[in-house]
């Protein structure tokens, strides 16, 4: 089996290098046939010097720089156009992922696996109340919500089929949660524990702020799951809520009319919110609608024969 090994780095010079020795020393032990994919994530130190060096020692080596700093999830996706191997092996830059856990993962790809997460356990030093039990909360949370029993969303210690990932769009934040959005292709996913190190150069790029987007994502990928391709059931089913409870109170209304209240005088703001109701529950409708013509599009431009393949711009190599 070929292997590509896809590592993203930003303002990372302190550990490229011993990164890539302990990394082609395993490789060099498990496999015969491997590559590594460095993506230089616009960083403004020495990190693409010392991979562009790495890169013209070692053919093995596909080195990608982006122009400025994307993010995690670009980086990755860049990683992903050039891996040539059957499956993807997607570790950080820090030294904090153990390159010697790498057969762990791909015993797991040789069992039939598509997706192989590496379950983070908690360090001694990490705070009970800051980080341990927000962390098991969001991915409780998570697997709930979206039905894929994982532990661990947010690890970046992960193995995929590359015939899968590629299947799959990235863009924002969507490099965690991958295994979600493999899983509705009907992914084999595995995980198991691994042990994250002390990062010993440089700094974190994660905190408290950067976990702000992942609660608007426990909300946003669930609903993008269930209604991506459905839009009406999410519109719809407010639209008609909404205008149900309007033409109630809009029934009663006139009821009270009929019996010579003035439905004015003594009940203006009930008349208020009744035509509010039934106004968004039509525009939400409509919305929903308009929704499912979108999406009947894209499947019809989809399965269209074309008379050329679409221009593609590939990402510029390091050289």
């Amino acid at each position: 089996m070929n292997y590509s090994v896809v590592i993203p780095f930003h303002n990372e010079q302190e550990n490229v290098v011993e990164l890539y020795r302990t990394l082609k020393e395993v490789m060099e032990e498990v496999c015969d046939a491997f590559e590594f994919i460095f993506v230089d994530d616009g960083s403004e130190d020495d990190t693409y010097r010392l991979l562009s060096e790495i890169a013209d020692n070692d053919r093995r080596v596909t080195l990608v720089r982006l122009r400025r700093n994307f993010g995690k999830t670009e980086a990755l996706a860049a990683g992903f156009e050039e891996a040539t191997g059957e499956f993807v092996i997607v570790m950080d830059g820090d030294l904090q992922h153990d390159p010697h856990l790498i057969p762990q993962f791909i015993k797991k790809l040789e069992l039939g696996y598509d997706v192989v997460c590496g379950c983070r356990v908690a360090r001694p030093g990490d705070s009970l109340l800051l980080k341990r039990i927000p962390s098991r909360i969001a991915n409780w949370l998570m697997a709930r919500l979206t039905g894929v029993e994982l532990h661990d969303f947010v690890g970046g210690f992960k193995a995929y089929r590359t015939s899968l990932i590629r299947q799959i769009p990235l863009y924002g934040e969507l490099q965690r949660f991958i295994p979600v959005l493999a899983a509705t292709f009907g992914a084999r996913i595995a995980e198991f524990p691994i042990e994250i190190a002390p990062r010993k150069h440089g700094r974190s790029h994660y905190g408290f702020r950067r976990a702000i987007p992942f609660l608007f994502d426990i909300v946003t990928i669930p609903l993008l799951l269930r209604f991506a391709t459905r839009p009406m059931h999410f519109f719809g089913t407010i639209g008609f809520g909404a205008m149900g409870l309007g033409m109630v109170s809009a029934l009663w209304l006139v009821i009270e009319f009929f019996r010579g209240v003035g439905v004015m005088s003594e009940h203006g703001p009930l008349l208020f919110f009744s035509t509010i109701l039934l106004l968004a529950g039509l525009l939400l409708i409509s919305l929903g609608f308009l929704g499912e013509l979108n999406v009947r599009h894209h499947y019809l431009a989809a399965q269209a024969p074309r008379d050329s393949e679409p221009l593609r711009v590939k990402r510029k190599k390091g050289q």
